[in-house]
């Protein structure tokens, strides 16, 4: 045989060899992935003997997780069949061989039993046997808080990205380690190889609602404000301060379930700062930014014997001090409530608000101003407002405040509905008929539906207090007026080219934390805007005013992965925003269904 043949032959057995042990490979990998997908559909059907018939029924079966390993098939026939996951999903299979009739698995779950969601990383080791191929080694580790979850492209949908842009059809959203990678046509955001598509044809996706005023020290029911009907006999005030500091979960799910990816807490406790860090990584609750207790000209009782939820103006050295203590304590912002005082109060107010607005301006904290006057919109202006948070609605706006917000860049978050809230309330206690609830997705925790249907108990409440059928009547048209002036000045502002964010003042009676965006919403629809100049404010200018317009707001490359997926379109109507079927927060995709709370 001459050296050539030689090499030839030689070259021909190597090729036949490794296309021989790719093939076999790759046999192993379809035999691997046929039993792995077997496996995670049954647990999706709640198959027990499915289940079991995946696994190797051996003492050498191996088990493992945070508690350690577990050995043997019969441990694991014992416990199947029990405690089935009410929502179970598997993202990012993988497999490699380990050598021929041996193949490595893994994939990333996420898991929920009721209220309680849990995700991370399972493998599994797949092995030949003579019955066939089975799972020899299986193993379940929870992810630490904040581990992004896996990529994921979202597919089909119209895109409203909340800058306002022209939407765009049959888009792509693609999403790594929780951001927003690529948002576009498919020709701009083309899918790697190996991430999981959904398809969402026929639905729109917008960025998440940003409601840019709320109170976590307050539970939207009279119990949270006594000031309003004085219910402590009931529920005594530090005890319902001690479930709100102790239960902010509630809030986070209806927040969430409502569509609401991040909230702006503007007036509360001192714990109410402890929420960020809490929310911040916590896929299940919304973004926080807080701004602390406030700041107050009205000398307000509604505080507990240890701890201010708000801090008086006595003079300019007790707002320069109450701004350092704010600052101190961390504050994303100091939040001033600027009541109306008498007369003969009013220059030593205006010096301690403009006090208060130097000493922020000096430690670089933003100034937010609860003026619903327009002359102490105009003094909050005057002192560096860079919110004002509720309309003003004592008189229509005038040429020079649309001049002072436009040259300090101020935002305007009007919460036209608010008000509304509290004559319902009245109503319901005098008439004894019940407050309707507007949930359409059922976020309302219980506990909060069960204090709203007391409201009918509270008839004799309202009578030591004053209130009557005419008396509530009365007020219910006063607020209609107001409400009327506030729609006005909005749209005014608005067309002035003042920039607006949505906000609710959920919390107060009535203005429940979640659902209560929509009404808030359709007021803004109402008052003048257009359904795409309401959506910008629910989101861009939401985000603006939190001060995270950098990594939320709109749906853009590098920015946190916050979406709702509607079934209806809210460019034609903003009431199409209560069509919400999906919430995506921080890349993690989960339906409304998934979001009540459970029974």
């Amino acid at each position: 045989m001459n050296l050539t043949r030689y090499i030839a032959l030689a070259f021909l057995l190597v090729l036949l060899v490794s296309t021989a042990v790719v093939a076999g490979v790759e046999e192993d990998l379809a035999s691997a992935r046929a039993l792995f997908e077997a496996n995670l559909g049954a647990i999706r059907q709640r198959d027990r003997e499915a289940y079991l018939a995946c696994y190797l029924e051996s003492e050498h079966l191996v088990r493992s997780g945070p508690t350690g390993i577990e050995l043997g098939f019969e441990g694991l026939a014992a416990a199947s069949g029990n405690g089935w996951p009410d929502r179970f999903e598997a993202q990012d299979l993988r497999l490699t061989p380990i050598r021929p009739g041996l193949v490595y698995g893994s994939y990333r779950y996420r898991v929920r039993y009721g209220d309680r969601e849990a995700a991370g990383l399972s493998e599994r080791l797949f092995l030949e046997t003579d019955e066939g191929w089975r799972i020899a080694v299986t193993t379940a580790f929870p992810a630490p808080p904040g581990t992004p979850p896996p990529p994921r492209a979202l597919v089909g949908a119209t895109l409203i990205d909340g800058t306002g842009a022209e939407p765009v059809t049959a888009a792509v959203v693609l999403m790594r380690d929780g951001r927003i990678e690529c948002a576009g046509s498919v020709a701009q955001c083309p899918i790697p190889a190996g991430v999981e598509s959904v398809d969402f044809r026929g639905s729109w996706i917008t960025p998440g609602i940003v409601d840019a005023h709320v109170h976590f020290s307050q539970t939207g029911w009279a119990d949270g404000r006594p000031d309003s009907l004085d219910v402590r006999d009931r529920y005594p005030y530090e005890a319902v301060q001690a479930g709100l500091r102790s239960q902010p979960e509630r809030y986070y799910r209806s927040y969430l379930c409502s569509g609401v990816t991040a909230v702006f807490d503007v007036g509360g406790y001192p714990w109410t700062w402890d929420l960020r860090e809490q929310a911040e990584n916590n896929s299940e609750a919304p973004h926080l930014a807080v701004s602390g207790p406030l700041l107050s000209t009205l000398d307000f009782w509604l505080n507990l014997p240890g701890e201010a939820q708000i801090i008086y103006l006595a003079d300019e050295e007790a707002a320069r001090r109450g701004v350092g203590y704010l600052a101190a304590q961390g504050a994303d912002a100091v939040k001033l409530w600027f009541i109306a005082v008498d007369i003969d109060q009013r220059e030593q107010m205006d010096a301690a608000v403009l006090a208060a607005g130097e000493e922020a301006r000096r430690l670089g904290l933003p100034l937010i101003v609860h003026a619903t006057g327009l002359r102490e919109a105009k003094v909050a202006l005057r002192a560096g407002a860079q919110l004002l948070v509720h309309s003003v609605w004592d008189q229509p706006v005038d040429q020079e405040l649309i001049d002072l917000a436009l040259d300090h860049g101020a935002i305007y978050c009007p919460t036209l509905t608010v008000g509304s809230g509290y004559v319902r309330m009245f109503e319901g206690a005098v008439t004894g008929a019940p407050p309707v609830v507007d949930d359409p997705h059922g976020c309302v925790d219980k506990e909060t539906l069960g204090k709203v249907a007391e409201t009918v108990e509270l008839g004799a409440i309202a009578e030591a207090e004053g209130m009557t059928a005419t008396s509530v009547a009365a007020g219910a048209t006063r607020t209609a007026q107001r409400d009327r002036i506030a729609a006005q000045n909005l749209d005014r502002l608005h067309q002035a080219g003042v920039t607006i964010a949505m906000g609710t003042d959920a919390g107060n009676p009535l203005t429940l934390h979640g659902p209560s965006i929509y009404a808030e919403m359709e007021a803004m629809q109402a008052a003048g805007l257009t359904p795409s100049e309401v959506l910008v404010a629910a989101t861009r200018g939401g985000a603006t005013a939190m001060g995270r317009q950098d990594d939320l707001g709109t749906i853009e490359a590098g920015k946190i992965a916050d979406l709702v997926i509607l079934e209806a379109d809210p460019t034609t109507d903003i009431a199409n925003m209560r069509q919400l079927r999906y919430v995506v927060r921080a890349g993690v995709l989960r339906s409304v269904d998934e979001l009540r709370p459970s029974d």
